[in-house]
């Protein structure tokens, strides 16, 4: 038997329990199975098409060319107004394809939006991993700051679930004006940990998205999101991530709210605008 089909027998064998199954969608299982941990949404012509007319007012298409050569494929939803603008970054989960985001733009009212799949997602090349998602990330970031409509001094990374740990890992790596993070971690290997005690996760995976070692040393804001019955993140994990966080910071916590659907709650929003409208350019005068 080969060892892909080791990794996919590992994989068909957590199926048929719910809570690992879920687990399974936000972290490697078994070393040299990281490909098989991702599930990548992608986006057929016909739809990208059709997003690109419903949005185009609004939204400009980006193509980013990261290392390898691999291209990097989303969009920047404009806010009105002349001259640089503050501008939003956002990190997808590990199943979500990001163009579902320009339908609420409104939610982040006078800033920019940047929503740029991840390589194998939507319709960016390449396979996603660890390390090209986190050096992507770096790449994003230091392309959109060349544009002369971004506000530099004024830029926020967003991410979600396996975003978090992406988007901390460019807290470390360039200045931003805060963070939102939603269901976020504090390691994969722990939350790996949780969901396969059977198995010895940290021997087998190392340490993966490390957010919670970076955490002491970054000193900007925090906003943290999280769902109250979130069966994939478990609340242990998030908390030990604030804990650790080095600069001010707040937490949310969505009642109601599962882990695929925190987004259905006006409360979710309501944090993310709450926390934008205290770093906007004018509240900072």
């Amino acid at each position: 038997m080969s060892f892909a089909d080791r990794c996919r027998g590992a994989a068909r064998a957590v199926g048929s329990d719910r809570r690992a199954l879920a687990a399974l969608l936000a972290l490697p299982v078994l070393t040299g199975c990281e490909k098989l941990a991702y599930f990548p949404v992608q986006l057929q012509e016909g739809h990208a098409q059709a997003v690109a007319a419903r949005h185009a007012s609004v939204a400009e298409e980006l193509r980013i060319v990261a290392a390898e050569g691999v291209t990097l494929h989303g969009w920047l939803a404009r806010s009105p107004g002349m001259g640089p603008r503050p501008l939003v970054v956002y990190f997808g989960g590990n199943a979500e394809e990001v163009s579902w985001m320009l339908d609420h733009r409104e939610a982040f009212s006078g800033w920019d939006l940047a929503l740029v799949n991840y390589r194998g997602y939507g319709r960016s090349g390449g396979q996603p991993s660890e390390q090209a998602l986190l050096s992507d990330a770096v790449t994003l970031y230091d392309d959109l700051v060349q544009r002369p409509d971004v506000d530099r001094a004024h830029i926020v990374a967003m991410g979600r679930s396996l975003g978090s740990g992406v988007a901390t890992h460019l807290a470390s790596r360039r200045p931003l004006a805060g963070v939102i993070l939603v269901s976020p971690f504090d390691t994969m290997t722990a939350v790996a940990e949780e969901a396969f005690p059977f198995l010895p996760a940290r021997w087998i995976l190392g340490t993966l998205y490390d957010s919670a070692k970076i955490a002491p040393g970054l000193s900007l804001p925090l906003q943290m999101i999280v769902a109250d019955r979130d069966e994939v993140i478990s609340a242990e994990r998030s908390k030990r991530l604030y804990q650790a966080w080095g600069g001010p910071k707040r937490k949310v916590a969505v009642p109601g709210a599962g882990h695929n659907d925190i987004h259905l709650h006006p409360a979710y929003w309501e944090a993310v605008s709450g926390f934008l409208a205290a770093r906007a350019p004018t509240a900072a005068r």
